[in-house]
């Protein structure tokens, strides 16, 4: 492997290929090290935000640059697909029959659809740079691909945290190729948020200890999905009908008036059965019946019991009494959380 020559027309190419291959946004990065990059990661990890995620500490060299993965890397291609909803994340704030799901997690698993589009590009990309190394990575790799877009320009970290792109607005999948061409690297995005703060008043759990900064021990998306456990009773409330995910922070950034409805990426169409899904047949899932239904789907990964648990703590939160019967059941429930979830939940519902 060789770094190879880069004509001068090499990244315009690599920008429309991208495009061409359902790509909203593409931008160019060094590999190498930023020491104000690293610092904030350093200081996140040790203000323990990261709740019990403990692979973000585990390679936190691989994390600091992408040369600490990969030394040979010389350039980093950040790439956004977007995933824009056509209904409001919103409207099902407060329903007492039907649970939320995360925009994100309604259409087939992104992690498939990126990566497929990222591996059709490296292939373009070593035949039109012939010698050239490439790697790619959706966020199961040790890739800080947020701070990466920024410095790349394709958008900023908003005072969520999350990339927001001037338009495409906060629904964007990232990806990155890390690649041993030497390309001209794109002058970071400047932050564009001023004084809104409409994303950290919106977060029902308060998880933004400071603008620009996330405790995720305290984020329902984390709490929903990464957690093991019991949830801590003082955060079950704020939980809401959300069963897997939030939208609530990037739903209400200004910018997203600018995000264009993803249609050309049919794979992240929302199933039907998933834009409103109702608790009382959620609740009703076996393990059999929780692996067909989220089939291909990102929530297949937590498996049934920290679903149903879930589940439990927004029938609790529903007031609605006709539940009562389906969670007097799960009481019953072999696995403990889920047990002790159901007579959080009778608690409430009585």
């Amino acid at each position: 492997m060789v770094n190879a020559p880069v004509t001068s027309d090499l990244a315009d190419r690599i920008a429309a290929q991208a495009q061409a291959l359902g790509f909203a946004v593409c931008g160019f990065a060094s590999a190498t090290e930023d020491p104000v990059r690293a610092a904030r990661l350093e200081q996140w990890l040790g203000d323990g935000h990261h709740g019990s995620m403990e692979w973000m500490a585990a390679r936190l060299d691989h994390r600091r640059s992408p040369q600490g993965l990969w030394p040979e890397a010389r350039s980093v291609i950040a790439l956004g697909m977007s995933y824009a909803p056509a209904h409001d994340p919103l409207a099902l704030e407060g329903s007492e029959e039907h649970a939320r799901i995360s925009v994100y997690a309604q259409g087939r698993d992104y992690h498939d659809v990126v990566k497929k589009r990222l591996k059709a590009l490296a292939r373009w990309l070593v035949e039109a740079a012939p010698g050239a190394g490439v790697k790619v990575f959706v966020d199961t790799a040790p890739v800080m691909e947020k701070p990466l877009g920024e410095a790349a320009g394709i958008g900023w970290q908003g005072k969520h945290t999350n990339m927001v792109s001037p338009t495409h607005g906060s629904w964007l999948f990232l990806g990155a190729i890390y690649t041993t061409l030497d390309l001209a690297p794109a002058e970071p995005h400047r932050d564009q948020c001023g004084s809104c703060r409409a994303c950290l008043d919106a977060c029902p759990t308060n998880a933004f200890p400071a603008p620009y900064r996330l405790d995720a021990r305290r984020c329902i998306s984390y709490l929903t999905i990464e957690h093991k456990g019991p949830i801590a009773e003082e955060l079950r409330e704020g939980l809401g009908n959300r069963i897997y995910g939030c939208d609530d922070c990037l739903a209400v950034c200004p910018w997203n008036k600018f995000a264009s409805e993803a249609q050309a990426m049919r794979e992240f169409l929302p199933r039907a059965e998933l834009v409103a899904p109702r608790l009382a047949e959620l609740l009703a899932l076996d393990d059999a019946g929780f692996r067909s239904l989220f089939s291909g789907s990102p929530i297949k990964r937590i498996g049934r019991d920290r679903f149903v648990r879930n589940c439990l703590y927004a029938a609790g939160n529903s007031g609605n009494r006709a539940l009562v019967p389906q969670v007097q059941t799960l009481s019953a429930d072999p696995d403990p959380v889920v047990a002790e979830a159901a007579e959080w939940a009778l608690a409430r519902l009585r």
